[in-house]
């Protein structure tokens, strides 16, 4: 197979590796960084494939990453509050530098906990030019945890409720400002495991109208939800954020991820999701997290991983 380069035409990707693992409660997710960006795909690497589709692109390397002294030995409730922090810090600012360039960050994760460093960088750019994003979030969790309401203290479970303003201070105020979001612009396509506290987080907040449940996409399609998840996302002037936890589908085609729960999105759900909103060209960031190849099955999660980044960035069957 050989791959051809169009001209950029001014379109441009960098890609940052993420390689942050402590966040969630199963080891492995770090190594999704290095898997997605060198394993060969039909025998080409990620890079290939994205400039085949008309960029320019150009790989970051890793973000400077604080990491635990003991890993998996804490007493704080968030676990590795500090250490989060710092490279949350160090995520915003290297996504930030990737849109001061004119490109299109592509953020390769690594647990769910980044988001809370790379939206942050997307809003924090946005603020400066006197705008607001919007955030699409594809997960089979809400991830909408606070510390109070979690049981683990695992701080992949707590980054869209930071991004809203809500939990720990230290988390909440990454670049010096809060929400991140309004609330009236995120949207969130794919739970189909919450939590109690989670449920009621989401209620208090107003936001289930913000929701595409399993349920809603068993009823009403994924085209119509994510069709509304962009409408939502798209009310914020500054286009929006798309942010991918690979548990968002079933495991049936995604066995690599470390809280896998039945009954998710296929294969083609998960590829017409990311084409329409490649279609409908308002996105300003795209990261994938949670892919864990220890927990892999013949890599198939990597590669459908790097698949959909592909579909988000415009990739279409003809």
């Amino acid at each position: 197979m050989n791959l051809t380069s169009s001209p950029s035409n001014g379109k441009k990707v960098g890609i940052l590796g993420v390689p942050v693992g402590y966040g969630a409660g199963k080891t492995g997710s770090e190594l999704g960084v290095e898997a997605m960006r060198l394993s060969p795909i039909r025998g080409h690497a990620l890079i290939d494939h994205i400039r085949s589709l008309g960029y320019s692109v150009e790989d970051l390397g890793n973000v400077e990453i604080v990491k635990p002294a003991i890993p998996g030995d804490t007493e704080t409730h968030p676990r590795f509050i500090d250490e989060m922090v710092a490279s949350c810090a160090n995520i915003a600012t290297a996504v930030k530098g990737v849109l001061a360039g004119g490109a299109l960050p592509v953020i390769l994760g690594g647990d769910h906990s980044i988001a809370i460093g790379s939206v942050a960088g997307v809003a924090s750019h946005a603020r400066d030019e006197g705008n607001e994003i919007g955030l699409i979030w594809f997960d089979a969790h809400a991830d909408i945890n606070t510390p109070e309401t979690s049981l683990s203290g695992n701080i992949h479970g707590m980054p869209f409720s930071a991004l809203l303003g809500q939990g720990d201070e230290r988390l909440v105020n990454i670049e010096g400002f809060s929400p991140k979001i309004n609330r009236e612009y995120c949207a969130h396509v794919g739970a189909r495991d919450l939590d109690a506290g989670e449920r009621q987080i989401v209620h208090q907040l107003e936001l289930r109208d913000n929701f595409f449940t399993m349920s809603d996409i068993d009823k009403r399609g994924m085209l119509a939800c994510v069709e509304d998840a962009i409408a939502i996302a798209s009310r914020a002037p500054g286009g929006y954020a798309v942010t991918f936890d690979v548990d968002m589908i079933d495991p049936r085609f995604a066995p690599g991820s470390g809280t896998l729960v039945r009954g998710g999105a296929t294969y083609r759900e998960a590829h017409l999701a990311l084409e329409v909103i490649a279609e409908n060209g308002g996105m300003r960031s795209f990261e994938i997290v949670e892919v864990n190849p220890m927990l892999d099955q013949s890599n198939i999660t990597v590669e459908l991983a790097c698949e959909l980044i592909l579909s988000a960035l415009g990739k279409t069957i003809l």
